[in-house]
């Protein structure tokens, strides 16, 4: 199922090995310069190489992956996991399900919509939680 190297865009690598659901929000990511290359933006016509190592920012969640192969159509995601290596730092994994705990802030009952000021209040409350996480 492997093809010639100097075939396969980047946009399509992505969505084959299951890193994005459509190849468009790949495509998009690329363009929005999430996706890159020795921390260089590419674009999405860029020319996948077995070896490189792509940085893809996806939300919060970062990823760091190294080609080990190229698909010529998207797979399986056991199957799609032999075509390249997660090297994410431990660190920002954790940090990514550490978004996940964040403590769950809850209203008494009978107190209605939360107003401007209160949802403003709430925020304020998990930014100050997310930063003290870091």
């Amino acid at each position: 199922m492997a093809i010639e190297p100097e075939k396969l865009r980047i946009d399509k690598y992505l969505w084959c090995i299951r890193l994005f659901k459509t190849r468009s929000l790949a495509t998009e990511a690329c363009k929005a310069g999430r996706v890159k290359l020795k921390g260089q933006n590419i674009k999405p016509s860029y020319v996948v190489k077995i070896g490189e190592v792509y940085t893809v920012q996806k939300g919060v969640e970062r990823k760091v992956i190294r080609v080990t192969g190229l698909l010529e159509r998207r797979v399986d995601a056991k199957t799609a996991v032999q075509f390249y290596a997660d090297e994410t730092p431990v660190e920002e994994t954790y940090a990514f399900k550490s978004v996940f705990q964040a403590p769950v802030l809850k209203r008494d009952p009978g107190a209605g919509r939360p107003t401007k000021r209160d949802r403003r209040e709430i925020d304020g409350l998990q930014t100050e939680w997310w930063e003290e996480q870091k």
